[in-house]
């Protein structure tokens, strides 16, 4: 069998918003981005029995490590309005070995963990992938009592020299300015998103601004990942960072717009949205 052209790594989840829940994970939501532009997916994940996984597009080929459970969120905001997150039960580890062998020839893998379930060290099994890092579940710990808080990212220095593009969130990086730039300045491509205020972009080091396409927002879970998996597709097939950024952008924003991964656009979709985008910024269509 073939490998998917779009590999994603990483714990799929079940999120809790109040009495709601919703199957997501990072590697959920770039799968299904890729699924919707076309392309063929896959997911290596591990879960356990109580994951839906008939709610998983049948496009998309999920590959799971046996667990007894699945990582579990509980999203919440504290009194000043910000993001409080816990997470009750993990799923087990993702080691380079749960990697298929014919999954070793996928041409784009986006390493996507949510809560470093992810070991670095599978970035090596693809020799002639181009591989980006979503880094947000690196740069998370988990209390005692559950709860999510900021850690160090202390696999950078294995992850970085395999990566072609990083994705880093604002709101993750706040606990770790102080070595942002330094990965910034070890990868090719980064990018630091800040949701509706946009994104930066940057190709060798050098800064670009990546304004926001407007969107009513429902739901704002995943569209950084829904962004990483948008601009890598972009980026292999055209070349252009700044090209696959503006793609990426008009993604993400439309995302937002429904719950879970229901607003994710496809291809038609997103072309008529960047469109209006390239146009808004005075550029031509």
């Amino acid at each position: 069998m073939s490998a998917p052209d779009f590999v994603a790594i990483g714990h799929v989840t079940l999120d809790r918003f109040g009495g709601v829940v919703r199957p997501g994970g990072a590697a959920l939501y770039a799968a299904v981005m890729a699924d919707r532009l076309g392309v063929s997916a896959g997911i290596l994940t591990s879960h356990g029995d109580d994951f839906p996984l008939g709610l998983v597009p049948p496009g998309i080929e999920v590959v799971a490590v046996a667990s007894r459970d699945t990582t579990t969120f509980t999203h919440a905001r504290d009194a000043a309005g910000g993001r409080v997150l816990s997470c009750q039960r993990q799923a087990a580890p993702l080691a380079p070995g749960a990697v298929p062998e014919d999954w070793r020839d996928a041409s784009l893998v986006l390493l996507a963990p949510v809560l470093n379930e992810l070991d670095p060290a599978a970035a090596c099994c693809f020799a002639d992938a181009t591989i980006g890092a979503s880094a947000q579940g690196w740069l998370r710990g988990r209390r005692a009592d559950g709860r999510v808080v900021p850690t160090r990212w202390d696999s950078a220095p294995l992850v970085l020299p395999r990566v072609r593009a990083l994705f880093l969130s604002g709101e993750d990086v706040r606990s770790a300015a102080a070595d942002v730039d330094g990965w910034l300045q070890q990868v090719p491509i980064g990018v630091l998103t800040a949701g509706r205020r946009g994104a930066l972009l940057f190709v060798n080091g050098e800064r670009y601004e990546v304004p926001a396409l407007a969107a009513r927002e429902v739901d704002p879970t995943g569209a950084g990942d829904v962004f990483a998996a948008a601009f890598m597709l972009h980026y292999e097939r055209e070349g252009n960072p700044w090209e696959a950024a503006a793609a990426a952008a008009c993604a993400a924003a439309l995302s937002v717009e429904g719950e879970g991964f229901s607003a994710i656009p496809d291809s038609s979709r997103l072309a008529s949205a960047l469109a209006d985008y390239r146009q808004a910024q005075g550029q031509a269509p």
